[in-house]
């Protein structure tokens, strides 16, 4: 997540023996992948447009919950009865309720359209808003015709005025934007598209039935992707698996650790600690002790794996001087620093190369204390790189997986880091390095203020990035989820993590902030049977391997 105003705050702190920060944390996208269809495709009629398809009765299945039995071994499947999707009906977009500068276009018979279209999306206030009606509550996919001007563009999708996720066009060609199932209660709804990016021309939306979950997703193999993983480690990745698809950890960002001001929030809020700690490896960089930093994440990893309980890591990773363009303490920004990871990886800069290969190694012996103390740790390094935000992605795809890598291979063959659960994190499903670098996906999403959503679209699709099976995770996110959503919508995501800062506390004082997380929503969250916090976590250490 683009954390300038956050990391600001505490690279200030850090530099100058300042403290706080209290910015605003800009919200992110995150992507549903859109497929061009090519313009020759037959359209429908005009008699076919002005008539909706009658509405289908989608079952609304409650998701039951598979045991946390054993899963390495499945039996094997029946041939399944090949779904078949009922469509609600087609709306049209210059039948919608228009705002702003959105207004109407006509075709001018261009048989690529179903009829004519809207654009005119450039600011906030410029929308499209689809009525619908639905008779029977259930899941539905909605499907969204539209193009690009000038280029791919993402926009947002709230439903009645909540966000629902966003929808991605990949160029000037019309294509379609899909977010799966979403649950239409009976009554009428407001689908509503608005600008992100803007600058699309949009035709219609599209509403059918949902195919049912398959609960073979949540079967997952415990071989980890390092074969050499220690005892300790295989025992946390077998909990992580058994409990997938039942159960959803619960976890906060604090990168002071247990007594941090946002674990302290959590438990005078629910009575309760979160399972995962999550902490920054930022203070351990090369670069940082120059600027007076003093990393003590170590310690605080130690005293939280005493008391039961789960690590994971991300790493903000500065850079040396040679290619700070302004703060140093702010470098990993692409904005902030000159440095291009294509080149070095490539072998056009030797010396940022050898940069790359010196902070790696130093890392690699901050994280050999914990291996060494036999302490498995979920590790998410170079994460949301597709952003471009961070240097790591300001390069393209193909750099960084390079990086990513090369970085998987030094920790897991010449290091022996064999503590290391690896949770990627690129965002983007081209990002992905493939599955022999990864045991579990995850995905960050900030949706706005107080939306406790199930996020299900994005689960689903984060899902089907892997060719097997693996844990979906949100790392980070602005909002909790409301666990009964996600049992409702089939979203078992393997964990919550609640960013620090604003979206729990209160500035420098231990009290909750209601902007983004209501004290109503953690409690529910925290006291749910689907919810797991730090008192009901199993002896790790001690926990069946298979």
């Amino acid at each position: 997540m683009r954390k300038s105003f956050y990391y600001l705050g505490i690279a200030i702190a850090t530099a100058f023996i300042a403290t706080g920060c209290g910015e605003a944390k800009p919200r992110e996208v995150v992507y549903v992948t859109a497929t061009p269809t090519p313009g020759s495709a037959a359209q429908p009629t005009e008699e076919a447009k002005a008539t909706e398809t009658p509405e289908a009765t989608p079952a609304v299945t409650s998701f039951a919950k598979p045991t946390a039995t054993p899963k390495a071994t499945a039996t094997p499947k029946a041939t399944p009865t090949p779904y078949v999707a009922e469509k609600l009906g087609r709306f049209e977009a210059e039948s919608g309720s228009l705002a702003g500068k959105v207004h109407k276009v006509s075709a001018g018979g261009n048989k690529n359209f179903s009829g004519d279209y809207v654009t005119g999306f450039e600011g906030d206030g410029d929308i499209c808003t689809f009525n619908v009606t639905v008779k029977n509550e259930g899941f539905y996919d909605l499907t969204f015709r539209l193009r690009g001007i000038g280029g791919g563009k993402t926009n947002f999708i709230s439903l009645d005025d909540e966000y629902i996720g966003d929808i991605t066009i990949a160029g000037t060609e019309l294509g379609d934007a899909v977010l799966s199932r979403i649950f239409l209660s009976k009554g009428d709804h407001k689908v509503t598209v608005s600008k992100s990016w803007g600058w699309i021309d949009l035709d219609y939306m599209d509403v059918v039935s949902a195919e049912p979950v398959d609960r073979e997703m949540y079967m997952v193999s415990k071989q980890l992707s390092n074969k050499n993983a220690s005892d300790n480690t295989k025992r946390l990745f077998s909990y992580l698996v058994d409990i997938y698809g039942d159960k959803i950890l619960s976890g906060q960002v604090c990168d002071k650790g247990e007594l941090g001001g946002e674990i302290q929030v959590i438990k005078n809020t629910t009575g309760k600690y979160p399972a995962i700690l999550s902490m920054d490896l930022m203070e351990y960089t090369s670069s940082r002790p120059d600027g007076g930093a003093n990393g003590k994440t170590m310690i605080y990893a130690k005293n939280w794996n005493e008391k039961g309980g789960i690590l994971e890591f991300h790493w903000h990773w500065t850079l040396s001087q040679k290619y700070v363009k302004g703060n140093w303490y702010s470098s990993f920004y692409t904005e902030s620093t000159t440095f291009n990871l294509a080149k070095a990886v490539n072998g056009q800069d030797p010396e940022g190369y050898e940069m790359l290969i010196n902070d790696m190694r130093n890392m690699a012996e901050v994280l050999k204390t914990l291996n060494d103390a036999d302490i498995p740790i979920l590790f998410r390094p170079l994460h949301e790189a597709s952003g471009g935000w961070f240097w790591w992605g300001a390069s393209g795809a193909e750099a960084y997986k390079k990086l990513y890598k090369l970085m998987y291979e030094m920790y897991t063959y010449e290091y022996g880091l064999n503590n290391l659960i690896w949770l990627w994190n690129g965002q983007d499903a081209s990002w992905y390095p493939g599955d022999e670098y990864c045991d579990i996906l995850g995905i960050d999403i900030y949706p706005g203020e107080k939306v406790y959503t199930s996020q299900a679209s994005k689960f689903f699709e984060v899902a089907g990035w892997s060719t097997a099976n693996k844990p979906v995770y949100l790392s980070e996110c602005g909002c909790i989820v409301d666990p009964e959503l996600a049992v409702r919508d089939g979203a078992m995501w393997g964990e919550f993590c609640i960013w620090q800062g604003e979206f729990i506390k209160i500035g420098n004082y231990n009290k909750l902030s209601e902007q983004y997380n209501e004290a109503y929503m953690l409690q529910k969250a925290y006291t749910s049977d689907t919810v797991l916090t730090l008192d009901e976590l199993p002896d790790l250490k001690s926990y069946p391997m298979e």
